[in-house]
């Protein structure tokens, strides 16, 4: 068993750290909003920082899952970051859906400082951190993935090494970028079954089992025909996301073109009062026949 900070208690991360407690570990946790930090010791234990600093100070493992890149880089090399008290040898895993362009910054820093560090970006939503049955994508060394790997199991079903630091980063951008155009062309499957008059239940029983079945029919066809979005991943989150993809892109020379207009689409339904709501609201764009 390890001693591990976790920093960030937020709907990912808050039950992901619980994972880690019942596993055994000896945890010390940070929220901005202490009053998270203080709900979360009292349902799982372990010690309540005020600070990222304090949190990593005795820590073997120090773990982040934040909102941005200005988030992750206060609580990393910030005045009162995690890399100031680490000690050297110790590893820090983010997984934070950040650019790869921080993610290997910060690598090089941990290095500076004889620390590891991971980029350990995940999949498969607060029902996934709940579950502990998260997808995650890494980047790093061989060496630091595999330390990763032996805390991660305790909330993760699948670990995957992609590559040098900033592969889990990029690797996750590909999954949103498959979410997007996936969504998109279930919107429109819906909104055309709906305007042919079909039996909604019986569309997908007849196609759902075939080229066409994707995770985003199974779990959301039925809830999008339903009206219902209060759930899941949020649209202002799949925006965020997007525009680090495109931005990367942009970098790297490619072109995507329906990502892209998908990542326009989104701002529609934020426009509707709908970027709280799960990404399936996309179909909201689309008139009801």
């Amino acid at each position: 068993m390890a001693k591990i900070a976790f920093i960030g208690l937020g709907v990912m991360g808050g039950p992901m750290a619980g994972h880690l407690a019942a596993a055994g570990h000896d945890l010390s946790v940070f929220n901005r909003s202490m009053g998270k930090t203080q709900a979360w010791v009292e349902q799982h234990g372990g010690e309540a920082a005020v600070s990222p600093a304090q949190a990593a100070a005795e820590a073997e493992v120090v773990i982040s899952c934040v909102g941005n890149d200005a988030d992750l880089e206060a609580v990393t090399i910030g005045r009162d970051g995690a890399f100031r008290t680490m000690r050297p040898g110790g590893l820090f895993i983010d997984h934070t859906t950040v650019s790869a362009k921080i993610a290997r910054q910060l690598a090089d820093e941990a290095e500076s400082r004889g620390l590891h560090f991971v980029d350990a970006p995940v999949s498969g939503g607060q029902s996934g951190a709940q579950g502990g049955t998260l997808s995650v994508m890494c980047g790093g060394t061989q060496a630091a993935v595999e330390a990763a790997r032996l805390v991660m199991q305790s909330y993760a079903a699948r670990i995957v090494h992609c590559g040098e630091a900033g592969a889990g980063q990029t690797t996750k951008m590909v999954n949103q970028i498959c979410i997007a155009g996936v969504l998109e062309g279930l919107s429109e499957a819906l909104r055309f079954a709906q305007a042919a008059g079909l039996d909604l239940g019986k569309v997908q029983e007849a196609i759902g089992g075939g080229a066409a079945q994707s995770w985003q029919m199974d779990n959301r066809w039925k809830t999008m025909s339903e009206d219902s979005f209060d759930f899941g991943f949020a649209v202002e989150w799949m925006r965020k996301d997007l525009g680090l993809a495109l931005d990367e892109a942009r970098t790297l020379g490619a072109t995507l073109p329906v990502t892209a207009l998908v990542d326009q689409y989104y701002a529609e339904v934020v426009a509707m009062g709908g970027g709280r709501q799960d990404t399936s609201a996309l179909v909201r764009r689309l008139r009801k026949p």
